[in-house]
């Protein structure tokens, strides 16, 4: 697990700038990779390379990055972890690829790859999680590629004529012409869902490369401005595809049905335990993040089998009962005889974090489960380099609760009259969240009062079942009143081509259209995004067993019902989970990791919230609506509503701002 950030291009090639200049900007990200840095400089053609390395496989010298292939063809900085690297170097030997290698480092094994059989070929031969940047030097030809389901971040766009990438995006803001002016289109998405969706990124001209994409730059290729790449794209010296598509898998998996369940189940198990045996491999003392659901008992139970000795396991608490899953993690942990170490953070260490997070993030970034993310990183790392991860699994088996209660409330709803599901909306949203939330022990819902007032806000404009799942992902769906007015106009650009994503064929099951929308859009840009950031910022890499792209291609093959049906999501695998923890210790109703925000906001975070609320302070920058923020936050302040993933939308915004301009 590294970081790596570069430059192409641009009038002043003096080699002392170049170096100074990338150098710097390799700085700014030396929590990624605090062990072994490098460059690598072009001075003739501007191309500059930085590597920041967290040594993880292959702890020598024979790891370093920037690396060149065996021949000086390609020069390559490289993050992330193949996990089959050791059986494509045998697939390089059986082919007649003769090497004497250096050492055993992944970044070897594909970089030899790469010059053999050629870039697209090796990549569909990994298995793992990357961002990789590639520079051929006698083509002249940069290539960017990101992992395929989006594990790994990277970064890139054109700052007066140069071209600049990288892990982060605060490695771009350290080149001497980059330009902090804010995307107000970014702004609208972010306020949306919580945040800043690829491909945008929250400063004009900078994007996200899309999971599973290749874009390829030539040396005298034309800069663009304006809206983000989408691929396919050949012209003006760029190239931008798709070189994996999980639409193509979904579209494949529902033709190409599983027959025989029980065989199903015993395949699925076998994929799993291979996905985690490959995660297992390292260099370095190694772990797993525990929270006592299903996900990440699952991931543990696994290690566990395949491990002699006791898996490190981590989880982390809060004061507050409601949000505190330890029990449950204390509980598998002793069923599984792992060595588990607990953490618990007070209001007060939550406050300490917060002014970090908007440096951790870079951008604006609204999950609150970033809070207890970053404790239960920062206090495994102090006993291990590598922690193995439950995320995906809610996306790959089905386990959010729209998943099951969007298609159901729709079935209840669809037959009234629009004005009907409208004055519904505002009879349960007139009911206070605490009288809801006494009634979440009889419906089998936690925190059933703010899941209940968001669905009664999404039924204010919902026409069909599709329409409900966008309101459902969505916060502040009048975005466009939260941006100032008296600014320049917003060019609308709702869903920001999101629909190129929807599918609108092959996939009629409306939970298989979410868990797939969710996996190209809430998982790499929420998920795993917090996990990358959280856990690289205190140099501690994480892997997610349920990312391999073997196991989703099959679980996509499996029938719908075979992972959710009735009131439960991710039946499959909890088939194979009762095979190592009893039932009655993971039965329970999904709660979701996350933090009490809303009772901080009222309480100990009071203060900070209405120093950055400001009226006069939001009047002045001129990004938001002041009169109706107020609104919201006096009627949070109330407690007849809990606005708090609102506020912290904003919050994080404010906090994010002041920290950038």
């Amino acid at each position: 697990m590294c970081g790596f950030t570069g430059f192409i291009g641009g009038k002043n090639k003096d080699r002392k700038f170049l170096e100074f200049t990338v150098q710097k900007m390799a700085n700014t990200i030396r929590h990624r990779g605090p062990d072994d840095s490098g460059i690598w400089v072009d001075s003739k053609l501007g191309v500059c390379l930085a590597h920041r390395r967290l040594s993880v496989i292959d702890l020598s010298s024979a790891g370093h990055q920037p690396m060149l292939s065996k021949s000086g063809r390609f020069v390559m900085v490289f993050n992330g972890e193949v996990y089959n690297h050791e059986t494509i170097r045998l697939e390089l030997k059986k082919s007649g690829f003769s090497c004497k290698w250096r050492g055993h480092s992944d970044s070897e094994t594909i970089l030899s790859g790469f010059e053999h059989w050629g870039i697209e070929s090796t990549l569909c031969r990994m298995v793992g999680m990357f961002a990789i940047v590639l520079w051929d030097t006698i083509e002249q030809r940069l290539y960017l590629i990101r992992d395929r389901l989006g594990e790994k971040p990277l970064y890139y766009g054109w700052i007066k004529g140069v071209f600049v990438f990288g892990s982060e995006i605060k490695s771009l803001e350290a080149h001497p012409d980059f330009n902090k002016t804010v995307s107000r289109n970014a702004l609208s998405q972010y306020l949306k869902f919580t945040h800043v969706p690829a491909p945008w990124s929250i400063f004009e001209g900078i994007y996200k490369l899309e999971p599973g994409c290749l874009l390829i730059i030539n040396e005298d290729s034309t800069p663009f401005s304006g809206t983000p790449l989408r691929p396919p794209i050949n012209s003006n010296g760029i190239t931008l595809k798709r070189w994996w598509s999980l639409l193509d898998v979904a579209q494949n998996g529902v033709l190409n049905q599983t027959k025989d369940r029980v065989e199903s189940t015993q395949i699925l198990h076998y994929k799993l335990q291979e996905s985690v045996k490959n995660q297992l491999l390292s260099d370095v003392p190694l772990g797993a993040f525990l929270s006592g659901g299903v996900d990440s008992s699952a991931i543990v139970a696994l290690m566990q089998q395949q491990s002699l000795n006791p898996i490190k396991t981590f989880t982390v608490g809060f004061e507050e009962s409601e949000f505190d899953e330890s029990l449950y993690a204390k509980d598998i942990a002793k069923h599984l005889k792992t060595d588990h170490h607990e953490l618990f953070v007070t209001s007060q260490e939550a406050q300490s974090l917060i002014p970090m997070l908007s440096n951790i993030y870079d951008e604006p970034f609204a999950d609150s489960s970033q809070i207890p993310t970053y404790f239960v990183c920062k206090a495994a790392k102090q006993q291990v380099t590598v922690a193995l991860s439950g995320d995906g699994g809610d996306e790959v088996f089905g386990g959010y609760n729209r998943y099951i209660w969007a298609p159901r409330i729709w079935s209840y709803l669809s037959w009234l009259p629009f004005p009907a599901r409208q004055a519904l909306g505002i009879a349960i949203e007139s009911l206070p969240i605490s009288w809801l939330n006494s009634a979440s022990g009889l419906a089998g819902v936690t925190r059933l009062g703010e899941k209940l007032h968001k669905l009664s806000r999404s039924m204010h404009n919902v026409y069909n079942i599709d329409d409900l799942y966008f309101n459902l992902i969505s916060e502040w769906k009048e975005g466009q009143l939260v941006l100032d007015s008296y600014k320049e106009p917003l060019e609308v650009v709702d869903n920001i081509s999101f629909n190129e994503l929807w599918p609108t064929t092959g996939i009629n099951n409306i939970q298989q259209r979410m868990m797939y929308w969710d996996s190209v859009t809430y998982m790499p840009n929420d998920i795993l995004c917090k996990v990358d950031r959280a856990a690289m910022s205190v140099s501690l890499e994480t892997r997610m067993p349920f990312l391999d792209h073997n196991l989703v291609e099959y679980v996509w093959r499996m029938p719908i019902d075979m992972n959710i049906k009735g009131n439960y999501g991710k039946l499959a695998l909890r088939e194979v989970l009762q095979k190592y923890v009893p039932n009655q210790l993971i039965d329970r109703p999904k709660c979701g990791f996350s933090a009490p925000v809303g009772h901080w906001l009222r309480g100990p975070l009071r203060e900070w919230a209405e120093d950055l609320l400001d009226e006069d302070r939001l009047t002045k920058e001129c990004y938001l609506n002041s009169k109706h923020v107020h609104r919201i936050w006096r009627q949070h302040l109330s407690g007849k509503y809990d606005w708090s993933t609102k506020l912290w939308t904003v919050l994080m915004f404010q906090a994010w701002l002041s920290n950038h301009s």
